[in-house]
């Protein structure tokens, strides 16, 4: 294999396969649940209930977002109209998600993911020949600003995108130039990395890094700064770009260890070779029953790599002031702790893909809904990995002492308010679910007058 095939974008805080639940799931839970979690049906976590946050306060420190859906939908333009539509069919998931966002927030992030989603399916799109496809990862960010320009030539299930390219750019030019800027700058930038890794593998654990950067680090990176520029967050957000970067890659390398078995069978490699060559001649090897010893230690040394990244997430985590960017940001977050507690030794991760059941991801993503809980949760992830670790585990010490700094940082942060508005979450998860309805609503009316609800979506 000359090389991987980005496993990326949209990374989006992992909005496209980072965490996967299965279809019944997804379903069930409105298409907005990430996977990944060991909480009870009914959420007691263990030895520890996390806070619940105290009931609604005050109308107005916080719009309910279906109202906003609902009430926005008529005067939106056509062309905004079509966008949520793509959004819609592209990252259903995800719809009710960034729709829940606080006003004009709401449409940035929304053309924010589907310029990257084009990106994507321009980098994903193996039809393309690599003397086409790399100039047009470099320049993909200049025509955000050619109001013509469309390829038509796609072979990728999302190439509407593509197709349709020119109403993306009439929405992104509808935005205010803060934005614009943010947007145009990460397209350029995570296009010329994504070229950069067509042909080349990820040998050292310093090149995950840089290939998670370009692939999921860009993405916080640009969400921290289309925050900040929505003034719903404060500069420092956007302007610490080591913490937002922690936040993608902390999402992207759970990705990439879950995501193992299903990644070979499609011919790809993630797994620097760095790691698994300490353990065996060739990554598809840890396949096989008789390599399971050297696929766990391997397996393990990779989620202790990517637990490193957590201390940062929970700093930035408490640097949020709007319920509706925490909420945002901490659900995919505690569905990747999650996530590498069930992967953690677990072989299963060599056999298949480790998922969870739908009512304790739904009870993950009501409970993440302020630090405190958030930090209850995180230290629950953190005993079961304790539990789990192998006396003989090379990386047992190097496991255990970043295991120790996440519970000590979790601790500190808990006798801490939480700087976010104090929401039920049973009212957030319910706006969600709302939101979610909306959309599908907003979807079926699309198809009916713009003949788009064909498109095949996620």
């Amino acid at each position: 294999m000359a090389g991987p095939s980005c496993k990326s974008a949209v990374s989006f805080l992992l909005f496209k396969r980072t965490l996967l639940v299965s279809p019944r799931s997804e379903a069930a839970a409105a298409r907005f649940v990430f996977s990944g979690g060991r909480l009870t049906e009914r959420g007691a976590l263990k030895g520890k209930r996390a806070a619940r946050p105290a009931p609604l306060q005050v109308a107005g420190c916080y719009r309910h977002p279906v109202f906003l859906c609902f009430s926005c939908q008529e005067s939106m333009s056509e062309s905004l109209r079509t966008c949520y539509g793509y959004l819609n069919q592209t990252s259903r998931s995800f719809a009710a998600v960034i729709q829940a966002l606080d006003g004009e927030l709401r449409h940035a992030v929304c053309i924010f993911y589907l310029v990257l989603r084009a990106l994507d399916t321009v980098e994903d799109d193996m039809s393309i020949p690599l003397d086409k496809k790399v100039p047009m990862l470099h320049n993909f960010n200049s025509y955000l600003f050619q109001p013509d320009w469309s390829f038509s030539e796609s072979q990728e299930k999302d190439r509407q995108v593509l197709e349709d390219f020119p109403t993306i750019s009439l929405e992104f030019q509808n935005l205010g130039k803060d934005y614009q800027d943010v947007i145009s700058d990460i397209c350029h930038r995570m296009g010329v990395g994504m070229a950069e890794f067509l042909e080349k593998k990820v040998v050292s654990m310093q090149e995950w890094d840089k290939y998670c950067h370009y692939v999921a680090g860009l993405v916080g990176i640009g969400l921290s700064r289309l925050f900040s520029a929505s003034q719903l967050e404060d500069p420092e957000v956007g302007r610490d770009t080591e913490l937002a970067n922690s936040m993608g890659l902390f999402l992207q390398k759970t990705n990439i260890i879950r995501d193992y078995l299903e990644d070979q069978k499609e011919g790809r490699e993630f797994w620097p070779r760095e790691a698994w060559s300490q353990f065996t001649a060739r990554l598809c090897d840890f396949a096989q029953p008789q390599q399971l010893d050297s696929a766990l230690c391997c397996l393990n040394l990779l989620v202790t790599d990517a637990l490193r990244h957590v201390p940062d997430v929970l700093t930035y985590l408490s640097r949020l002031r709007n319920q509706s960017v925490f909420n945002f940001c901490a659900i995919p977050q505690v569905m990747a702790i999650a996530t590498l507690s069930a992967c953690y030794n677990n072989p299963l991760v060599f056999q298949g893909v480790v998922k969870i059941r739908k009512g304790q991801a739904v009870t993950l993503m009501m409970e993440a809904t302020n630090m405190v809980a958030v930090c209850a949760i995180i230290s629950q992830y953190n005993q079961e990995i304790v539990q789990k670790i192998s006396p003989t585990d090379p990386s047992r010490e190097k496991t255990l002492k970043i295991l120790a700094l996440i519970h000590k940082q979790s601790l500190s942060w808990e006798r801490l308010p939480s700087r976010t508005s104090r929401l039920s979450p049973v009212y957030l998860s319910a706006a969600l679910l709302l939101a979610a309805l909306s959309w599908q609503y907003l979807s079926t009316a699309m198809g009916q007058s713009a003949n788009v609800s064909d498109v095949q979506g996620h």
